[in-house]
Formats: structure tokens, sequence, C-alpha cells
């Protein structure tokens, strides 16, 4: 059995940015100090909708080490270091780790991809090279590749591979995962309307967009199903539909960051070629944070 790097709701967080695209890094310390006070219980720094693709290994260090100096351990600090490239992946890994990340998610390999047997071979060099627990991410709506749960069992052998975000969609194929890999691989949603059906498969926890905008409502979720009140559990599910349904209007991170300036913060614009919502969308996400109560009409 391999513990959980965490259980609960981590927020796959935003990356703030003043206008000239530089990283906000005042403001990125506000977020996470509002993101543990409102109960998030992990923080994931540099996925997806951190912006990854679009920043530096420079840049990504950077905010990895801003956030784990200021974290202190309050909550675990995960890592994106994902790499299409082996050995790229290999040194961002490495380097990773020695910014005191907790864990790190690794992506599939995108745009090139990979058989089954090279993704067991590309995610075993990362995770010897990292020397820290990995949770894999597999999202083949941007990848162009899934990772078969079969490969998932083989992967799940490794002992610094924990757990894996899934963010395919399938719920048959994360039953097949959860049947095939017990408790050897802890399995995480990466899609904020299937929290609540991942963890009746066992799942321990979600990585959430939408705790950006209102982590106590994921974080609330996910407590009430370990504490065994399915019914408040699918309840909170149902309450997070329309705000996930605003924050993947367009491809994410271009809503949250929107939503987030709304909301106040200094989110800034995302890097090209991410551009701003269209109007109607705009509306939609300003709609759903007035349903959500998170501001007034």
């Amino acid at each position: 059995m391999k513990n959980p790097v965490f259980t609960g709701a981590g927020v796959a967080i935003i990356t703030p940015m003043y206008e000239d695209g530089s990283i906000n890094f005042d403001e990125l310390g506000r977020i996470v100090e509002d993101q543990i006070a409102r109960g998030t219980d992990a923080i994931v720094i540099c996925g997806t909708t951190g912006e990854c693709s679009t920043m530096t290994d420079e840049e990504q260090l950077a905010a990895i080490k801003y956030t784990v100096d200021l974290v202190n351990h309050r909550v675990p600090v995960i890592a994106g270091a994902g790499s299409n490239d082996t050995d790229h992946g290999c040194a961002l890994a490495a380097k990773s780790a020695a910014c005191g990340a907790d864990a790190l998610l690794l992506v599939t390999p995108y745009y090139n991809k990979t058989s089954q047997a090279g993704l067991v071979a590309h995610f075993t060099a990362m995770a010897e090279a990292g020397g820290i627990p990995v949770i894999l991410y597999n999202v083949p709506s941007r990848t162009g590749l899934n990772i078969a749960p079969e490969t998932a069992k083989e992967l799940s052998k490794h002992p610094l591979i924990n757990g894996i975000k899934e963010a395919s969609g399938n719920i048959g194929q994360v039953a097949k995962i959860a049947a095939l890999c017990g408790d050897e691989l802890n399995i995480y949603s990466g899609n904020d309307d299937q929290v609540v059906p991942l963890l009746s498969l066992g799942g321990k926890g979600v990585i959430s967009v939408v705790s950006n905008v209102k982590p106590e409502l994921v974080h609330n979720c996910c407590k009430a199903w370990f504490d065994g009140d399915t019914a408040k559990a699918r309840e909170l599910q149902l309450e997070i539909l329309p705000l996930c349904d605003a924050l993947f209007c367009e491809v994410n991170p271009i809503p949250v960051k929107y939503a987030m300036n709304v909301l106040g913060w200094e989110a800034g614009e995302c890097r090209l070629p991410l551009v701003e919502p269209s109007d109607a969308h705009k509306e939609q996400i300003e709609q759903a944070l007035q349903a959500a109560d998170l501001i007034k009409e």
C-alpha cells in the first residue's frame, strides 16, 4: 500500500502575471495563502492551469521554489514537471525535487507521443531522476495519448510512482485502473465534474481547477465523502457543475484566469497563444460566479 501524497482537493493553481507577462510572485503568494486558509489540501504548481507550457524552465523552477518556501510544509506542494523529451523531463524532475517539492505531476509525452512500452520507460526514467513520489497525468484530450489501465498497473509496481491524475473522462477506464492497481496507485480525478464518481471507485481526491475560485466547495465535497456523508458529497458535486461548465467554456486556463480577475485577484492575462475569452463567455463566467455567491449582481 502506498500512502497518498494528499487526500481531498488539491488546487491546480493559476500563475498570476504582470502586464509584461512576467510572473507576479507577490500575487501568487497571496493566492496560495488564501487557498490554504480556505481549506485546500494541496497546491499543484506549474500544471496546465499554471501555464507551464509557455514558461521557461527557469521560470517554472522559480515558481516551484517560491511556493515550496512559502507553504513551508503546511500542505503538500506538487510540481508540474512533465515533458515530451525524456532527457529534458529527467533534468526538470531532478531540479523540481531539489526545490523541495513533495511530489511531481508528470504528463504523458504529447505531440511526438510514444507506445505504451515507451510510457513505462519514460515515466520510470523521470521518477528515478526526481527521486520523490510521482503522480502520473493522463489527459488524452490534450496529449493525444492515453495511459492504458494495464500500463498503469505496470507503472504502479515502481515504488516512486504513487498516483495518477485521471482526466480521460472515461469512468470505465478508471474503474479498471482501480481494479488492476488496488492500493498501489492512488487515483485523483482530473475533472471537477467527476469528483464523487472517482471517489466512489476508491479515489483519494481531485486536482481541481474550480478550487481556484471556490476552494472550500471542492474541499468540502471531498470531506463529506470521506466522512461518510455521501448525500452531502453528491449535493456539493452538483453545486460544482455550473462553475465547472463556466471555467471550461474555453480552453483552460483562459476562463479561470478571467474569473480570478473578476474576483479581484491580479491574475493578469494568459500568455499567447491563449487570449481573452469571448464576450459571451465572459458573461457566462460572471453569471456562474454570481450564482456561486462569489460576486454580487
